[in-house]
């Protein structure tokens, strides 16, 4: 096995930025102990404005020659202002179905439970606009941590009743031209905080690819990227988020912002391991704080068979 670590960057970014704003000084509130003033309003700035596409052109092993599918990935949306507000969450979906991929999947963490929220946005309210999410394969969910930990049972309402599927340890078909592929959602694996850095997960990797019949390959749906190592080849990508991308990464320093149980191994963008591949996505909203440095949020778009 090769390993782990991002690839030499197949990745190409694009995107809105306003760099303007990030001279106009906005202040985060709580932010100033952690950093000078004027790198909190950089940071606040970043995560507030800035909105990047990330896009993989791969061909694993495990996908057929000439098939061809387009995968827009929404992941730790954290819905709340200063940073995500309604209107935001409205431009992250409009910019979403501007890719026209053939599949959406939102990768979990949908509302904001930071001590410094300045606008409350609903389960419903968030739902809403990702209900106005376009792809002809259909658009998917999965649940994160900070879901069962913030009113798992709003956020369970909120995506049924918008008929987004929500795919707990569940694996679907999906028909397209290209012939079938499997698209696979597990549990979260950190749902309850047990103490001291302990966790209990509702995840059930092998009873969810259990229910993949056939040869044909399949793309696994995990909220955190800790499980990439017991995931088998039958697995053609596995999409993942949960880390913000370390939120805040500073040049020559380690990421500082690693969320819940997390070693730091999969921290960010493409990973291969024995011929499987990884991508995990930066994410677009934040924890803890409403800040982001050299991490500006992001929807990512894979690209298979290109």
């Amino acid at each position: 096995m090769s390993e782990a670590g991002p690839l030499p960057s197949p990745a190409i970014r694009s995107g809105i930025t306003r760099r303007g704003v990030l001279r106009a000084g906005l202040v985060v509130s709580g932010a100033s102990g952690l950093m000078l003033s004027g790198t909190a309003a950089w940071a606040g700035a970043e995560a507030a404005y800035e909105l990047v596409v990330t896009r993989y052109a791969l061909r694993p092993p495990r996908w057929p020659a000439g098939q061809r599918l387009g995968i827009t990935v929404l992941a730790d949306l954290h819905a709340g202002g200063p940073n995500m507000g309604i209107a935001r969450v409205r431009q992250v979906v409009d910019r979403a179905n501007s890719l026209d991929g053939d599949l959406v999947v939102i990768l979990g963490d949908y509302g904001a439970s930071h001590p410094f929220v300045t606008e409350v946005v609903s389960s419903a309210a968030w739902a809403a606009e990702l209900a106005r999410l376009r792809a002809p394969l259909g658009v998917f969910a999965i649940l994160g941590n900070h879901d069962w930990w913030n009113g798992i049972s709003g956020i369970r309402r909120a995506l049924s009743g918008v008929r987004i599927p929500l795919l707990e340890n569940k694996a679907v078909p999906l028909r397209f031209a290209g012939g079938r592929i499997w698209l696979a959602g597990l549990g979260d694996q950190l749902s309850f905080r047990l103490g001291h850095g302990r966790y209990r997960g509702t995840d059930d990797l092998p009873g969810t690819l259990e229910q993949i019949h056939g040869d044909e390959p399949a793309i696994l749906l995990a909220h955190e990227p800790e499980v990439f190592p017991r995931v088998p080849d039958c697995v053609a990508l596995t999409l993942a988020g949960h880390t913000h991308g370390g939120q805040v990464r500073l040049p020559g320093v380690s990421p500082c912002w690693i969320d819940a149980c997390h070693s730091g191994r999969y921290v960010y963008g493409h990973f291969v391991e024995g011929g499987r591949h990884m991508v995990v996505s930066g994410g677009l909203g934040c924890s803890k704080l409403p800040v982001r440095i050299g991490v500006p949020p992001e929807i990512v778009q894979v690209v298979l068979g290109a």
